[in-house]
């Protein structure tokens, strides 16, 4: 798929939805001929100065009449070559620079690049920051809880062992322990909260992006009034992934279980040849993770924007996926790699103070809640932040992904100069998602 199969002139990508802004037609800029000191009527061609003698009009010297000049497009089937004077200065000759392609929104409307993909993310939290922000937010603190609420555990323990030294000399470790698998207890299930939020939160904000790519803004509560009749699919989706990814985690732990009832793991050697399967086992189970997640990325954006199943929408993330595995697994891993370099800055303060505050205060409760409360905002700003980055770029691909395979941006390229003719985006542009509306099958 080539770029650049719309309009030759970008247009605002501040458009409101329903509101109509200001539109005009560009002026038009009628060719001079070089030296000419006037310029020929509208409507009519340039004429040259006089012609030398013997030689036919609008003729150049020594060429025969109806002969083409070299740099001059072919005429049209079965008509003469115009003659010589009447061609727009300057056609058919030198560099002829690709047209620009249509942006009536946060993105080109031809397949992405990287770049593309980047910028438009940052665009579509900058066109909605109170939808998009505000819905990262709920999301982010939901996730953040359950480590907050670990990290109080810890910091409890660790600071009563601190303030009471002869706990570590008797060997009563028993609180600290317990803290530590508090803590790792509280980072699983904010794990398992951020994939489904995450999850989630893609489809909403799927909703918005949909209309941001028109130049259209959509409320929190709009969004959520588009969304909310696919959130039972859209839980579909996250049940069959979660059983997707758990399945090799059940049958590793299986046959952990049989090894150590059967105690063939007693021996020196045989307990250093099960940590080296189990060190393999755990590659394998990540290159299984990163398949299956980049084959159902594109999920999410099935069911909110066409409105399927979960199961039909986990087929059509894996048909848009295919042909281009490679390209989506690398920009879905720089993502990941991206968002988690911002997030650990953006927390990073905030723990580092937290740890501080709540182990040093000896474990009392008034200082174990405030280094919770500041490991809490941490996640939330890290996670308010890269939430609906790792959202808009998945969303972004789904469409990049449709225009490569489908000749998607031809529809999405006449939608916007229909609504740039009609001077507005209408609600109605979010039914073009719809497969139906695909140029190609």
């Amino acid at each position: 798929m080539s770029d650049g199969h719309g309009s030759t002139s970008e247009t605002p990508s501040g458009w409101a939805a329903e509101q109509p802004p200001p539109y005009g037609a560009p002026p038009a800029s009628p060719w001079t001929a070089p030296g000419s000191a006037q310029q020929a009527p509208p409507g009519q061609p340039y004429a040259p100065g006089p012609q030398p003698p013997n030689q036919p009009p609008n003729q150049p010297p020594n060429q025969p009449p109806g002969q083409q000049l070299p740099g001059q497009p072919p005429p049209p089937h079965g008509q003469a070559p115009p003659p010589y004077g009447q061609m727009p200065y300057g056609a058919g000759y030198g560099y002829q620079p690709h047209p620009p392609a249509l942006r009536p929104g946060i993105i080109p409307l031809r397949p992405l690049r990287l770049g593309d993909i980047y910028d438009g993310t940052i665009k579509l939290v900058r066109s909605n920051p109170k939808s998009v922000l505000g819905l990262s937010a709920i999301a982010a603190l939901l996730a953040a809880i359950p480590l907050a609420v670990g990290q109080a555990f810890l910091f409890g323990s660790v600071g009563s062992v601190l303030s009471d030294p002869t706990l570590a000399e008797t060997g009563d470790v028993g609180a600290v322990s317990g803290g530590f698998i508090a803590q790792y207890g509280g980072t699983f299930v904010s794990y398992a909260i951020s994939f489904v939020v995450v999850t989630l939160l893609t489809g909403v904000l799927t909703r918005i992006l949909g209309r941001a790519v028109f130049g259209g803004k959509m409320t929190t509560a709009e969004a959520w009034q588009a969304a909310k009749g696919r959130m039972p699919a859209l839980f579909g989706v996250v049940g069959l992934m979660a059983l997707v990814m758990l399945a090799p985690l059940a049958v590793f732990a299986a046959v952990l279980a049989v090894i150590i009832s059967t105690g063939m793991a007693d021996s020196p050697e045989a307990a250093g040849l099960l940590v080296l399967l189990f060190l393999v086992l755990l590659l394998l189970y990540l290159g299984y993770v990163l398949f299956f997640r980049t084959r159902f990325a594109f999920a999410p954006a099935a069911v909110v924007l066409e409105g399927r199943g979960p199961i039909d929408a986990l087929r059509r993330s894996w048909n848009l996926v295919t042909g281009d595995f490679w390209r989506v697994l690398g920009i879905l891993l720089l993502t990941i790699l991206v968002v988690g370099m911002v997030a650990t800055v953006l927390q990073f303060p905030f723990v580092i103070g937290g740890t501080v505050v709540g182990v040093i205060g000896g474990g009392s409760i008034g200082t174990v809640i405030v280094g919770a409360i500041l490991v809490a905002i941490g996640g939330t700003l890290g996670a308010m932040i890269t939430y609906p980055f790792e959202a808009g770029v998945a969303g972004l691909l789904y469409a990049d992904r449709r225009m490569r395979a489908e000749a998607f941006d031809l529809v999405l390229q006449t939608a916007a100069i229909e609504q740039q003719r009609q001077g507005w985006v209408h609600a109605s542009a979010d039914e073009l998602w719809h497969p139906s509306h695909s140029a190609r099958p």
